[in-house]
C-alpha cells in the first residue's frame, strides 16, 4: 500500500528563503531512498511564503525510514521557528 503525503508549509516572512532552501534541498535527497516513488515541492503564486510538498512513499516502513534521516530531522527541528502553523494532510 503507497502512502501519500500533501504537507503545506507556511514560512514566517522572515524567513521564506530559508524556508525555501531548504525545502527544495529535500527531493534530491528524498529521491535516493529506495521507497520513495514522488517528493515535489511547488511555492504558491498567491501568497510566496506557503509551499507545498507532494510525497508519495512504497509504504509505512518506507516513510518511517525517510523521517530518521538527518536531513528530515534537521527539517522537523526546524519547524517553531520558521513555520508559521505546521499543517500535514495524510491518506493513504
Amino acid at each position: 500500500m503507497s502512502i501519500y503525503l500533501t504537507v503545506v508549509v507556511k514560512a514566517k516572512p522572515e524567513y521564506q528563503q530559508e524556508v525555501k532552501t531548504l525545502l527544495y534541498s529535500l527531493p534530491e535527497l528524498s529521491k535516493k531512498e529506495d521507497s520513495c516513488i514522488q517528493y515535489d515541492v511547488h511555492q504558491s503564486l498567491d501568497d510566496e511564503n506557503t509551499f507545498i510538498l507532494n510525497e508519495k512513499w512504497e509504504s509505512l516502513d518506507g516513510l518511517s525510514l525517510h523521517n530518521e534521516q538527518l536531513y528530515s530531522k534537521e527539517f522537523f527541528a526546524a519547524f517553531d521557528k520558521l513555520q508559521e502553523h505546521p499543517i500535514l494532510y495524510r491518506s493513504k
